[in-house]
């Protein structure tokens, strides 16, 4: 057994002792105690793992530690596909996903998947702040394909292209180059479009494929190439801000439906803070990553003229596009 495998079915193990106890937790005895797993790709002191660490903290204290938030980064429970599937059964029960990997999940969410949707990350941020942010999360949460709660955004800043071979200045640099996206058509796509080729694959596979070859590149925010580790095998970043992808923290309805609606509120209530705590700390961490990768003498590529990029990505707006044409309006005017 490989020890991924062995840690994956140790924590279905672990979660599933949570699980049996949470039939406990019916409104009957809702006063039963639970530590609630939580899950996350990113590394320990990653802004998204932060924020939902402290989320768990106030849990702990507004219950005087009855419901509390065990955090595992780092991908110890897999990848983001994996780690979904175990938060629709329960065996999770808190995850930090990109919506990206939402996308496939839940149609209606892929409307922020589409590239160079956002004018910047303030646009995108008054999206999640306002009435279509909330829609876009009850979507997530009453579909019956995802056996989530969508409890509320975080941010994941501009992603932009880095690759082990060349920098990218203009969109004929991205010719015959592999890159991996996000496990969605979409990004496929996408990357297709922009002359490169898109590889679908897991976040935990890229450091490893970057290393061997098996990928010239990817495309993904600043903390993430940087805190991953990815700046030291691609060298070359260059600030293409294609897609701005929202992040969400969901909770499994598996457990949710377990809870008080007094716990319930309770959870909502410290998520909406975790959502703009998680902001002011990405600021922070964009800087630093952005540092470090200059430090380490990685060369930060700007875009002078980004048109040509818009205008290739044309034919994934004219394939998905019309049917979020309208949500697409009302975002492009917040």
């Amino acid at each position: 057994m490989q020890r991924r495998d062995f840690i994956k079915l140790s924590a279905g193990i672990g979660a599933a002792g949570l699980t049996m106890g949470l039939p406990a937790l019916t409104p009957a005895r809702a006063q039963a105690k639970a530590v609630f797993k939580a899950s996350d790709v990113q590394p320990p002191g990653y802004p998204t793992v932060a924020a939902t660490e402290n989320l768990g903290k106030k849990l702990e204290a507004a219950t005087n530690g009855r419901l509390s938030v065990q955090m595992f980064p780092s991908m110890q429970l897999g990848g983001e596909k994996e780690t979904i599937e175990q938060t629709q059964i329960g065996a999770i029960q808190m995850l930090r996903v990109s919506v990206g990997s939402m996308g496939p999940i839940v149609d209606d969410i892929n409307v922020v998947n589409m590239p160079f949707l956002f004018k910047n990350t303030a646009h995108a941020q008054r999206m999640m702040d306002g009435p279509i942010g909330q829609e876009l999360l009850d979507k997530i949460t009453a579909s019956p394909n995802a056996g989530l709660v969508a409890l509320c955004w975080m941010d994941s800043g501009a992603r932009s292209l880095y690759n082990t071979k060349r920098p990218i200045k203009t969109i004929e640099d991205l010719k015959g180059l592999k890159f991996r996206v996000i496990g969605n058509p979409i990004f496929v796509d996408m990357m297709n479009a922009l002359g490169g080729n898109g590889v679908a694959m897991g976040y935990d596979q890229v450091f490893s494929a970057l290393q061997t070859g098996v990928i010239d590149g990817a495309e993904n925010n600043p903390p993430s190439y940087v805190f991953s580790n990815h700046y030291t095998a691609a060298k070359y970043y260059s600030l293409t801000e294609h897609l701005i992808i929202p992040e969400v923290l969901v909770f499994s309805k598996k457990a949710w439906t377990s809870l008080s609606n007094d716990d319930q509120a309770l959870i909502k209530k410290f998520a909406r803070e975790a959502q703009l705590e998680e902001r002011e700390l990405w600021k922070k961490y964009e800087t630093q990553a952005m540092e470090k990768a200059k430090g380490a003498g990685c060369e930060i590529v700007e875009i002078a003229d980004k048109a040509p990029f818009q205008n290739a990505v044309k034919p994934v707006w004219d394939k998905y596009g019309p049917k979020y044409q309208d949500t697409i309006k009302r975002i492009q005017t917040v």
